[in-house]
């Protein structure tokens, strides 16, 4: 048998791949469909309009189909650029801006310009699944910290796990897979622990179109030195529908992004040129579009809390983006509640143990719910299915 690298065997398999497993041999009778809430990505495509653009680009650009400079298209990180210091109320150049194939490649390029084997990394728990898995296959040690009971960790709380070798700092806002929206006060917190204690912060803002809040959620690009803790993650796939384009992006410092576009360029080459021209094209033309598809999730969150509210045993800890993090009334983990969910109610789901450290007991009380997938029809109906639901 050839050799298997030790720390990529080591992890484990992809959760969301391993939850379609399940679905193997299962039918769902058309007066009781699947309600699959397992995976946080947009089930329809993007809008016609967008389409079309994508369309006459593949028809009409021969640079569509070629390969283009290694940190993106010109005209998409300058819109970033822009749009984030107007957001922001900061000052990012074009050149702080890499443009990648998803906002997991972003992740995985900022890694790999902080640490090394044997290296740290601080992750709250519950954690996002593939930022635990390329910490494992780099053989970094994820160092959990535990968050509070409202799901926001706790900058003093982090500040007792530094070492010699902690690297970064790693948080997600809104959360995956909790939903909670931290805190500017705590994004500050963590802001000033890295610079104080010369870490990295790498702060993943997947879901800010979605955060209910208004106005930016945090100062921290006002600081006319980010540059020197803050890495800043984003993906276009939530905003525009554009999962199948892998279209994502990091902001840095320049000097970052010099280590940044060698691994881009040894990995991909480039993000794919008709997802960047269609991000660039939603950018500056889907402002009032992009508004409708945050007030329809902002409503699927509230049906989905007062549903939760009204079910007998759950308890929600967390409830914001595409997710909520809810705490089961039954006596088994939530590795065997999910199975028996799918086969006997016809609800996927993911458990709480694909977010945890192995072996956490929170990790086996607790459920992921992507609610952002069904609509306010499709949660009325899952909270049936929870309701009648007797193991």
């Amino acid at each position: 048998m050839l050799p298997l690298n030790p720390a990529l065997a080591a992890t484990f398999r992809p959760p969301v791949m391993e939850a379609r497993r399940w679905l193997a041999g299962l039918s769902f009778p058309p007066e009781r469909p699947l309600i699959n809430l397992s995976q946080a990505a947009p089930v329809e495509p993007p809008p016609e309009p967008l389409r079309r653009a994508m369309a006459e680009a593949a028809l009409e650009r021969p640079d569509a189909h070629l390969y283009g400079p290694v940190l993106g298209r010109p005209e998409l990180r300058e819109a970033v650029a822009g749009e984030w210091s107007r957001a922001y109320a900061g000052a990012i150049r074009p050149e702080e801006v890499a443009i990648t194939q998803g906002c997991n490649q972003a992740f995985c390029a900022a890694i790999q310009t902080l640490a090394a084997a044997g290296d740290e990394v601080i992750l709250p728990t519950p954690w996002y699944f593939n930022h635990k898995m390329w910490l494992d296959m780099q053989g970094i040690r994820a160092v959990p910290l535990r968050c509070g009971p409202d799901m926001v960790p706790d900058p003093s709380e982090a500040e007792r796990l530094i070492t010699a070798r902690t690297s970064a700092i790693v948080l997600v806002s809104p959360n995956n897979p909790s939903g909670a929206e931290y805190p500017g006060e705590t994004l500050r917190g963590f802001f000033d622990l890295a610079r104080s204690r010369g870490l990295a912060l790498i702060l993943d803002e997947t879901y800010r179109d979605f955060d209910a809040r208004e106005g930016a959620p945090h100062d921290l690009f006002a600081d006319p030195d980010w540059g020197d803790v803050l890495i800043h993650l984003y993906s276009f796939s939530k905003a525009y529908r554009l999962t199948g384009h892998r279209v994502g992006a990091v902001i840095a410092s320049p000097a970052r992004m010099v280590e940044i576009e060698k691994f881009l360029d040894t990995v991909a080459i480039c993000a794919g040129q008709i997802g960047q021209i269609g991000a660039a094209w939603g950018m500056a033309n889907l402002r009032d579009w992009l508004a409708g598809e945050r007030a329809e999730i902002l409503a699927r969150r509230a049906a989905m809390a007062e549903g939760m509210a009204a079910l007998p045993g759950w308890r929600v800890k967390g409830c914001g983006a595409y997710f909520a993090w809810a705490e089961h009334p039954f006596d088994m983990p939530s590795s065997e509640l999910a199975q028996r969910l799918l086969r006997e109610a016809g609800v996927l789901l993911l458990p709480g143990t694909m977010f945890m450290p192995e072996g956490d007991a929170e990790g086996a009380r607790h459920v992921r719910i992507a609610f952002a997938n069904a609509d306010r029809d499709g949660i009325a109906a899952l909270m049936r299915r929870l309701e009648a639901f007797r193991p």
